[in-house]
């Protein structure tokens, strides 16, 4: 099966990163603006990622699953497994 052939949009399969990504910011008691800090960008656009309204670019992606040492997979809802299985 190809991915023009996946009948989910992109938004539809996604929602559930953001929700990640905004739980993993939370269950280390950080705020919004000390993420951005952190990856370079500012807060609105940092929101923004949470809240599904931009894309995570890549290298957001894996700097957001090594600062929270978990797998990319995780926060693309690829698996359940938090392990980073580099460590």
């Amino acid at each position: 099966m190809s991915i023009a052939d996946n009948p989910l949009r992109y938004n539809e399969m996604g929602d559930g990163m953001y929700r990640r990504v905004r739980d993993l910011r939370e269950d280390k008691d950080m705020t919004q603006t000390q993420i951005a800090e952190i990856l370079h960008c500012s807060q609105r656009v940092y929101s923004d990622y949470e809240r599904g309204v931009l894309d995570i670019p890549t290298d957001i992606l894996i700097a957001l699953a090594d600062f929270h040492h978990v797998s990319v997979d995780y926060i693309l809802e690829r698996t359940d497994c938090k392990s980073d299985v580099r460590k």
